[in-house]
């Protein structure tokens, strides 16, 4: 099966705003098992010299599985996230997922992304997606 004629290199997605709460901050760090404190005490975040808890790898790529998924549907299935980590994502600020089709072969997707908040590229990298055959 081939990816449908609409999608082509240079498309853009649609941007998603996620607002960063602190409520989501620690649930991602807890349903990942990540217990560093800088993920769930602002206090010892600020002892690290961090302005308040941040975000953990972990829920990141979760929000960029989401945000592939989403835009791509049910049909799609991520290969591989390649993902590289910038400015931390802070509560109270808002990440935009934003992205690009760089590449469409067969079923094949390549989709470049990034993650930006107040302070700069949260998140960057590449997403391999696969069109699996409807049952």
């Amino acid at each position: 099966m081939n990816l449908p004629q609409q999608v082509k290199v240079g498309d853009e997605l649609p941007e998603l705003p996620i607002p960063i709460t602190a409520r989501q901050i620690v649930a991602g760090a807890i349903a990942s098992q990540d217990f560093e404190d800088v993920h769930h005490d602002k206090a010892a975040a600020n002892q690290k010299g961090t302005p308040d808890i941040f975000m953990n790898i972990l829920t990141t790529n979760g929000l960029v599985g989401r945000y592939l998924s989403d835009w791509a549907g049910p049909t799609v299935r991520i290969r591989r996230i390649s993902l590289k980590l910038g400015a931390p994502n802070y509560p109270g600020d808002t990440m935009v997922m934003s992205g690009q089709v760089t590449a469409v072969q067969d079923n094949e997707l390549e989709i470049a992304f990034k993650g930006k908040n107040g302070l700069g590229n949260h998140v960057t990298g590449t997403g391999y997606l696969t069109l699996e055959e409807s049952a």
